[in-house]
């Protein structure tokens, strides 16, 4: 609810605070004393557009606050948390400044934030309803939604089931249809994949064949090099004829030397362990030496294997650049494999077995069947609600005095399901009738309206008609009032004697003193309580808030109340 609204330089109102309590508040006041500004403040707290028009004349900005108590658990707290704002325990404080020159500025719970913050904030705490709102009423959507609001939580079920079902069914043409439309661009694909398979099924590469043909390229290109280096290695070692032609090999030097250090080993353990690893190292010179000789003789320099090697490399890189198109980057022989792999999955799925345009339409017509039990189910729900908001409306009418006035709530059938239901549901009212002499009753049962619903919700009605302010909880009044502006005192005349009246300068100047002075117009909003609220529902249904007569109705009007609210 709104604790309070505080409001200065804003249009005729200089400065006002309205104390806004729980229950039904009325703001009434003459034509033209400020009531529209004082909408207009909370609008600004709403996070309406501000126009520097709407800045008291002379003023340099308007300034609204307004202290809102809200549930710290609720939508509207969080919302204000996340952008920042700060809550004293349930108070949430907003304020809005208009400059006459400039942007406005916005700041909630003491952190300046955007004004579609406050928008988002506010609609979650108050609604505003004017004159011009019934108009929403003739939209096709909002006369769904207020029927569907009838419905509490099974109903919102229904409409969510409905709502999923007609995305369902929306998906799953729209897949069949770009199925279909993808025909052409399919057959292509199928036709491309096709062929590069068949180029790489008669490629045939094994998974690191690139790798081995690179290596065997150098072995064979530099294959001279590596049989002297060979050679010498293996001459070394096994000594068919000297590495220099004067010293022994290697394997023959090993081996005297182990049988020197055997000669002697029985004598001395530490000889024994290295006999021991001289034997290791001439077996392990002679292993190599046999490799050595086996190296040797696979060892080729033939040119065709060359030539062969290299074409073959050629081949297998041509494939790595050409299969799988510009979108593919294929850098090796294991890549273009795995992308075969894929492919044949592709291919599979376009030109399988699978008819997957027959599991399409199966799927969409499933979903129509679902959407079809779902807008039947939910077509008939808002008819028995609609038969419900009829009577309801329609006792309410006769109650406002509207005598031959109902409401005819029209479902009608579209041809194809919406994304909302099957029906088109309007509002087709009959005709009013109603007698000229209904109206002060009619204001009664409004008042008395206003009065119950307030007993759930916090309610401000800006209102002329005395019977529905008199069941206010809160009675506001809006007036306007001219006052002397400050100006030079005046000297009496040499000889004279003051008039205390005109000539000492008064807290309140008199009437007679008053039009005389250039003044300046100001509103302010006063809470009427008693005698004077009994007045001021006088000068509404009279204009003259003095009358007897119209002061004995008002009384009767707040007594009639008072025993209404006692009522159920």
């Amino acid at each position: 609810m709104i604790e309070s609204l505080h409001i200065e330089d804003l249009g005729v109102i200089e400065e006002a605070d309205l104390p806004l309590s729980r229950g039904l508040t009325a703001l009434t006041g003459e034509t033209g004393a400020g009531k529209t500004m004082v909408l207009t403040s909370l609008g600004l707290l709403l996070g309406q557009r501000a126009e520097t028009t709407i800045v008291r004349t002379g003023s340099e900005r308007s300034l609204v606050e307004g202290a809102f108590l809200v549930d710290p658990d609720s939508r509207a707290a969080a919302r204000a948390l996340e952008a920042g704002a700060d809550l004293d325990d349930d108070l949430l404080l907003a304020s809005r400044t208009v400059p006459s020159t400039g942007r406005s500025r916005a700041y909630l719970g003491g952190r300046s934030v955007p004004a579609s913050v406050l928008s988002e904030v506010g609609g979650r705490l108050v609604s505003v309803h004017g004159q011009a709102d019934q108009l929403r009423l003739r939209s096709a959507a909002a006369q769904r939604a207020a029927l569907d609001s009838l419905g509490g939580a099974e109903h919102a079920a229904l409409c969510r089931r409905y709502s999923q079902a007609y995305q369902a069914r929306r998906q799953a043409a729209q897949a069949l249809e770009e199925w279909q439309a993808s025909a052409q661009a399919r057959d292509a694909e199928v036709a491309q994949l096709r062929t590069w398979l068949e180029a790489l099924a008669e490629l045939d590469p094994r998974s690191g064949e690139d790798r081995d043909l690179t290596a065997e390229a150098e072995r064979l290109d530099h294959a001279e090099d590596l049989r002297r280096a060979a050679t010498g290695a293996s001459t070394a070692l096994s000594g068919e004829e000297s590495a220099t032609g004067q010293t022994p090999d290697v394997v023959s030097l090993i081996a005297y030397a182990q049988r020197s250090l055997m000669a002697e080993s029985e004598r001395d353990p530490a000889l024994a362990e290295l006999a021991a690893r001289t034997q290791r190292l001439g077996i392990d010179a002679a292993d190599i030496a046999a490799e050595l000789s086996e190296y040797l003789s696979s060892l080729s320099a033939d040119p065709a294997r060359l030539a062969h090697v290299q074409d073959r490399r050629g081949e297998l890189a041509r494939a790595c650049r050409e299969i799988g198109g510009p979108q593919e980057q294929i850098d090796d022989v294991d890549a273009l494999l795995a992308w075969s792999e894929r492919a044949a999955a592709r291919l599979a799925e376009l030109d399988g077995p699978q008819d997957t345009a027959t599991v399409l339409a199966e799927r969409l017509a499933t979903a129509e069947e679902e959407l079809a039990d779902a807008g039947d189910e939910l077509s008939r729900a808002r008819r028995l609600l609609a038969e419900h908001l009829e009577q309801a409306v329609t006792a309410e009418l006769e109650g406002l005095e509207m005598k031959g006035a109902r409401l005819v709530v029209a479902l009608n059938r579209l041809n194809e399901p919406g994304p909302t239901g099957v029906d088109l549901i309007e509002d087709e009212g009959a005709g009013v009738g109603r007698r000229a002499c209904g109206g002060g009753r009619a204001a009664r049962e409004i008042g008395r309206r206003l009065a119950r619903l307030a007993r759930h919700h916090q309610v401000v009605v800006v209102t002329h008609l005395a019977q529905v302010a008199a069941w206010a909880d809160t009675h506001l009044v809006v007036r306007k009032e001219t006052v002397a502006d400050p100006g030079p005192q005046t000297e009496a005349p040499a000889g004279s004697t003051p008039d205390p009246t005109l000539w000492e300068a008064p807290e309140e100047p008199r009437e007679d003193v008053r039009k005389f002075e250039s003044g300046r117009t100001r509103t302010q909003v006063f809470v009427v309580e008693g005698q004077e609220r009994e007045r001021e529902l006088a000068r509404m249904l009279s204009g003259h808030e003095d009358s007897h007569a119209a002061v004995r109705h008002a009384a009767e009007l707040l007594q009639e109340a008072v025993v209404g609210q006692s009522g159920p």
